[in-house]
């Protein structure tokens, strides 16, 4: 059959004629179920000529293997929209059918992952390898030609799916399969020598974990971040044209009046000095010597300083930035168009000729059935009802472009209770309802306020009328005690008012849970005399943290603080790491290990 490559065109299989004349006429319930357009020809297990007219039981049973076509191949449709496949890339016959819904199964994306996954841990156990991970020559050359042959496999797979033709006009198929063909090739060179050599293509491996089904994003973003090379090299060209002009000045003037010589005194080592300068790392030490001799020269750095770094540098930034938006946007919207083709192939599908005007909820029901099988009939009733904003019978073309949007929502039932108390016994209502109205009430909001400010006070006084500068007493204060039970008593006021779930669903109710805890163990650290713990008797002002809470913008700094803290935190490890790195001494790549563990601080700027 004659396909055509331009993928606006709905490509609808149509039966064989011997396999879809349906012309004698049904009774009325038949004909309402009759399809608008008929499903692919690709079911040859079902496939069969239509009986003779008269036979309405027959008819009815054509007409339903008509529908669950329409059904199979609607669904294809909405998953072909919902993956970015080509609508040229269809299935049109049994056999890529088979391979179609093979490669498109939870069981093919995992063998494409871990074999992906196993090609790059192989170059752990190959030379040069870590050492405690080293694999025999052998060993790892037939892991490796096995990985290879099941990425063979795969491909295969897809081609049969594809067709000859259209898979070797995929482009990132064709390099996956030509990087496959040359590490094929170098896996049994190796076994047959048995001895390892220098292989670069291994750093290719990569490509293959890209290429799975779980990294379609990190795809998409590179596929964006080539496109936006154009633009960022024109610019780039123009940042290393001015800085050939000022390393040729500077070559002809630093160095002809004998100034500045280490730096200038070739046209390589001005442009090399010129580059470190625009990332300021030898700021301002190599314009010092020129300054010290004469003053004017510094005209020479603000210039292409002034040029360079903050009005090139900017103009790259934003250039690229803009070019990547544009990209984003325009990837978008052919996601967004390609989606709603798919849903028009697939509605087109599953409308009748009687009812032309929207899909019913059978139809709806059977399409569901197998692009989502796990769904269960409440699930798929609730799914249309949501699609179907115009309250009829029928879905209309309008309402079924939000398909994507209402098919991935999670229905769960849920109870219209208001409070967790509400199931419990009168007597035991009335009291938690009472205790929930009590916490929620603003008076006992500023009462706690009020002892909490009470609480900083009598610490602060406790703090000026220590003797010998002994914080921690070997007696219990019973200050500490009755500000300790206070706060324990909101603790359990809060808890039995709103129920656990809703107490602990507050960030500021889980910092009062924290230090109400904290203090408890530094009442206990008193108590037994256990001294290395002392310092979290310290911690006990930070319950003064919570009047902050009484003005809004100290709400929004503290809360601004809080989410940042973990992202400060991470930083910190990182610099740490670093600074550990850097007391090693020397990078040294005896190993991927060692390339990993030295490479990593690199990644992490410090000013």
């Amino acid at each position: 059959m004659a396909v055509s490559m331009d993928d606006d065109v709905p490509l609808i299989l149509t039966l064989d004629d011997s396999g879809s004349s349906t012309s004698a006429p049904l009774d009325a319930m038949d004909r309402e179920e009759l399809p608008n357009e008929n499903g692919g020809s690709y079911d040859v297990i079902h496939d069969a000529s239509s009986p003779a007219a008269g036979d309405c039981c027959a008819q009815q049973s054509s007409a339903r293997h008509n529908w669950e076509m329409n059904y199979q191949e609607a669904a294809i449709y909405l998953q072909e929209g919902e993956n970015n496949d080509k609508f040229f890339t269809h299935p049109k016959n049994a056999k890529a059918l088979a391979a179609y819904l093979f490669a498109h199964n939870h069981l093919f994306y995992l063998m494409e992952l871990s074999t992906a996954l196993l090609l790059l841990l192989l170059s752990l156990c190959e030379a040069p390898a870590v050492p405690m991970l080293r694999l025999g020559i052998f060993v790892h050359a037939t892991l490796e030609l096995f990985a290879l042959i099941v990425v063979v496999f795969e491909l295969s797979m897809k081609m049969r799916w594809l067709g000859f033709q259209t898979f070797i006009r995929h482009k990132r198929t064709m390099v996956k399969t030509c990087v496959l063909f040359v590490q094929f090739i170098e896996a049994i060179v190796v076994l047959v020598r048995q001895t390892s050599h220098v292989r670069i293509t291994r750093a290719l491996r990569c490509i293959f974990l890209v290429d799975c089904r779980y990294c379609g994003a990190v795809r998409r973003n590179l596929r964006q971040i080539f496109q936006s090379l154009p633009p960022f090299i024109d610019i780039l060209l123009l940042l290393l044209f001015f800085m050939v002009i000022f390393a040729i000045l500077g070559e002809l003037y630093l160095w002809k009046v004998n100034v500045f010589f280490q730096y200038f005194n070739t046209l390589e080592n001005s442009l090399v000095n010129l580059f470190v300068l625009l990332t300021t790392s030898n700021f301002p030490d190599v314009m010092m010597p020129s300054y010290a001799r004469n003053p004017w020269s510094c005209v020479f750095f603000i210039v292409y300083l002034s040029i360079e770094l903050y009005f090139i540098m900017n103009l790259l930034l934003a250039v690229v930035f803009d070019t990547f938006n544009d990209i984003e946007k325009r990837k978008f919207k052919s996601l967004l168009l390609h989606k709603r083709t798919a849903i028009q192939h697939a509605y087109r599908l599953l409308i009748t000729k009687q009812r032309p005007s929207g899909i019913s909820f059978k139809h709806f029901e059977g399409l569901l059935r197998f692009y989502k099988p796990r769904m269960c009939a409440r699930e798929r009733y609730l799914t249309f009802k949501a699609l179907n904003q115009s309250n009829t019978p029928l879905v209309s073309l309008k309402d079924f472009y939000n398909f994507y949007e209402v098919v991935g929502l999670k229905w769960k039932a849920k109870r219209n209770r208001e409070h967790w108390f509400d199931d419990l016994p009168r007597t035991a209502f009335l009291i938690f309802k009472g205790i929930n109205i009590l916490v929620k009430s603003r008076a006992f909001q500023y009462t706690m306020y009020t002892v909490v400010a009470v609480n900083g006070v009598w610490i602060l006084v406790e703090t000026f009328m220590l003797q010998g500068g002994n914080f921690f007493s070997r007696n219990v204060p019973w200050s500490y005690i009755v500000f300790l039970t206070i706060y324990g008593v909101e603790l359990l006021l809060k808890t039995t008012g709103l129920g656990p779930v809703e107490y602990l669903s507050s960030g500021w109710n889980l910092f009062d849970f924290s230090v109400t805890l904290f203090a408890f163990l530094g009442l206990m650290a008193l108590a037994f005399n256990m001294e290395p713990f002392y310092f979290i008797v310290v911690l006990r002002p930070l319950q003064l943290l919570r009047l902050f809470k009484l003005k809004k913008r100290y709400r929004n700094v503290l809360d601004t603080m809080f989410e940042l803290f973990p992202r400060m935190a991470a930083l910190q490890a990182g610099k740490e790491l670093q600074s550990h790195s850097n007391r090693e001494g020397g990078l040294r790549f005896p190993s991927i290990g060692n390339s990993f563990q030295s490479n990593q601080p690199v990644t992490v700027s410090l000013p």
